[in-house]
Order: structure tokens, then C-alpha cells, then sequence
């Protein structure tokens, strides 16, 4: 399996704290290093240099993209005004030219929402469906994934007390089972999220559909009981 990373231009401050090493490790097993637009100056700031670097680079001084062009890096430069964004276009390549098996993105959420809701529809769309299984946008309280139809199951994993599913396209007979809250043969025309569902125990929590595109997403609180200590005026 062909396992890479990418490293969008998303907020610093929603990375995962341990996102350095992550790179690091994938580095080491060899898996692909991508980076959009400002993602690759992000990881030149942490030292590590990307296979792959995808965009305008309009988010990046003069300075800091020369200095990225000293490099030996796959260079992929677009025009401001396309049809595809910045990472649509990585996620094109990834997958259409380096024949990625499964994808890891981060600095994907966050930010400006516009940014943020393109990227979770982008897997919408027609071209990149076929891609959206192997794609997982990951930040520091989030694991997002897709499923088209089928029979899917899913494991707790450590630190993420929710699980969430809903459907972003018309879906038909979407089923929950196994979880804290099960969900019988559900059809819906219009995207909607069920959230805050839990697992139980170390039982998989199985999700199935029979038509539509589905989202999976496993979260976790920060700073849960947290209140303001000064009123807000």
C-alpha cells in the first residue's frame, strides 16, 4: 500500500501538538510528503522538505518561495485564477499520478470556513469521488473520513470519545449499528450529521448505506469544562 501525507495551509494552532513527528515517521517509512501553497513552507520550517509541492504560491513571499525552489522538489505551479483550488489540484496528482493508496491530510480545517467547507464537499465531487475512501483530514480534535455505499466497520480509537455520521449528498437506507445509538434504514435528500454518538465497549460500530456519499468523523473535546474568566462584553 502506498501511504502519503499532506500538509495543506491550514491554522497552525489546529494541528495535531505531535504533527512534527507524525511527518517524521511517514518520512522514515517512506510514505509520500505532499504540501499545498503555504503547507510548504510549514514543513520547511519544521526541516522537512516535501517530495511534492502543489500550487499558485501566492501565500508565500518572494523570499520564502525561492528559497523553497532551492530544492530538488516535483513542482506543480497554477495560475490564480483556475478551475481547480490548490489542493484539489494535489489531491489530482496524488492519486491520478502517484497512484496513492491512502492519504493523510492536515491544515485542511479551520480558518476561513469558506476554505474549510470546500474542502470537506470537494470529495463530492464527480472526478475525485472515486478517491474520497482513501482520503482522511485530520486536526487536533478530528478525524474526518468518506463512505460510499456498502457495509463499513469502524474501531474506537484512542482519545476520541464521539463518532459522528452523516451524508453529504441524497442517501438511501443508511444504517447504524453497534453503536450507543443505532440508526435503522434512514433515507434523507438533504445533508444532515448525527453526532455525539458513542462506541461501546471495544465493539466496531458498523455503518451502512445503499446509495449517496456518507461522513464518518471520530472527535474528542479540548478543554471541556473550560469557562471564560472575564465576562464578555
Amino acid at each position: 500500500m502506498k501511504k502519503a501525507v499532506a500538509l495543506l495551509g491550514g491554522p497552525v494552532q489546529l494541528w495535531p501538538k505531535d504533527l512534527k513527528d507524525r511527518i517524521l515517521v511517514a518520512k522514515k517509512n517512506n510514505d509520500l510528503i505532499f504540501a499545498s501553497d503555504r503547507g510548504s513552507q510549514f514543513l520547511l520550517d519544521m526541516g522537512i522538505v516535501p517530495e511534492v509541492a502543489i500550487g499558485d504560491f501566492d501565500s508565500l513571499k518572494k523570499g520564502e518561495l525561492a528559497q523553497l525552489e532551492e530544492y530538488e522538489i516535483d513542482f506543480r505551479y497554477s495560475h490564480p485564477e483556475k478551475d481547480y483550488t490548490d489542493s484539489e489540484q494535489l489531491f489530482k496528482v496524488a492519486f491520478e499520478e502517484y497512484n496513492v493508496d491512502q492519504l493523510d491530510i492536515y491544515g485542511a480545517t479551520g480558518g476561513r470556513l469558506d476554505h474549510f467547507l470546500l474542502n470537506i464537499f470537494t470529495f463530492s465531487k464527480s472526478e475525485l469521488k472515486k478517491y474520497c475512501e482513501k482520503i482522511r483530514y485530520i486536526d487536533c480534535q478530528n478525524i474526518i473520513m468518506y463512505i460510499l455505499p456498502g457495509v463499513k466497520k469502524f474501531t474506537a480509537v484512542a482519545g476520541y470519545n464521539y463518532f459522528a455520521v452523516g451524508n453529504l449528498t441524497a442517501v438511501d437506507d443508511l444504517n447504524i449499528s453497534g453503536a450507543k445509538y443505532e440508526l435503522k434504514n434512514y433515507y434523507s435528500s438533504n445533508p444532515f450529521v448525527f453526532s455525539s454518538n458513542e462506541f461501546v465497549g471495544l465493539q466496531p460500530i458498523v455503518v451502512s448505506l445503499q446509495s449517496g456519499e456518507g461522513i464518518i468523523i471520530y472527535s474528542k473535546d479540548i478543554n471541556r469544562f473550560y469557562t471564560a474568566k472575564k465576562p464578555i462584553n
